[in-house]
């Protein structure tokens, strides 16, 4: 498979960037589904503006580096204070899409844009 590592890293970066884009547009928008009642205004105006966004960068691969590093540290934000205060297992407490979200975000930023990305197009990585 290794003859394939390129096509298959752009299609980890362009859905993860695509699916953290859709939790963006649900706090934010309230499409595909409506905001989940009662989040916190902190939640909805800082974390949804940087999922939406984010996401979105990372999914096209423009500034690619930047927009997976600010969108890791939010999920490791986002674990630790809305997950990882109830129980420490993420089983337990439902934090496990935080901590893939987490990993697969800080993978990105240190193996960059990659190909099918605005940032190759644009000669930076």
């Amino acid at each position: 498979m290794e003859p394939l590592s390129g096509y298959t890293y752009a299609l980890l970066r362009i859905v993860t960037g695509l699916l953290f884009l859709f939790h963006g547009s649900q706090k934010l928008l309230g499409w595909p589904l409506e905001p989940t009642a009662g989040l916190p205004a902190l939640i909805t105006y800082i974390a949804g503006p940087i999922e939406l966004i984010g996401g979105a960068l990372v999914m096209i691969g423009l500034l690619t580096r930047w927009a997976a590093f600010l969108s890791s540290g939010l999920m490791a934000v986002a674990y630790w204070l809305a997950h990882g205060t109830k129980v420490l297992y993420p089983i337990m407490n439902g934090g496990e899409l935080a901590i893939v979200f987490c990993f697969a975000f800080l993978y990105i930023a240190s193996h960059g844009p990659g190909m099918w990305s605005v940032d190759k197009l644009r000669g930076t990585t």
